[in-house]
């Protein structure tokens, strides 16, 4: 059924809950794995870093300040980076063929450009579970792969009957 999963991941306990869906739906299918991790602002934990051309605008921002600023994303890109390494090994180690790629952009555009020049079956993604203003605000990425996919899409998400607790429900939706 499915032989190319690809699975977004955030640092997020959500997506320590996506990958845990994403391999055991790779050990019943045999599929391969792609993990995908992108950095972006709006992920949380993500450093708050100027850009370069608002330094006019923030005169007391020196150069000492931005070292500081560019050690946070250094280590926030590391972070990610050993978070899909150790995911990768758990996969290898069950007996699933899995590999990673991190980049920088917009989480929803990135995810859909990776699974279609990758060929993927399926997205397994998270969803933060926004609504309202804060959507409207923030986006959504599980919104934006949902309706621009070109495979079908799984999102995992909280129970809404559940207070943040590590049980989930998966909804997949196949495009035609």
């Amino acid at each position: 059924m499915f032989k190319k999963i690809l699975v977004a991941l955030d640092r997020s306990e959500m997506g320590q809950q996506v990958f845990a869906q994403a391999l055991a739906l790779a050990k019943l299918t045999g599929a391969s794995l792609m993990l995908q991790h992108v950095l972006s602002a709006e992920e949380e934990g993500s450093p708050y870093i100027p850009m370069l051309s608002n330094f006019e605008y923030y005169p007391g921002l020196s150069s000492s300040s931005f070292e500081y600023y560019q050690k946070q994303w250094d280590s926030f890109k590391n972070e990610g980076l050993e978070m899909l390494q150790t995911f990768c090994a758990q996969a290898n180690t069950a007996g699933v063929n899995a590999e990673f790629t991190q980049s920088l952009g917009l989480p929803g555009r990135l995810i859909c450009e990776l699974a279609r020049n990758w060929n993927a079956d399926l997205i397994i993604i998270g969803r933060r579970g926004l609504s309202g203003l804060a959507e409207l605000f923030l986006g959504s990425v599980s919104n934006y792969v949902l309706h621009h996919a070109l495979c079908s899409v799984q999102i995992v998400h909280l129970s809404a009957n559940l207070p943040k607790a590590k049980e989930t429900v998966q909804e997949t939706i196949t495009v035609g």
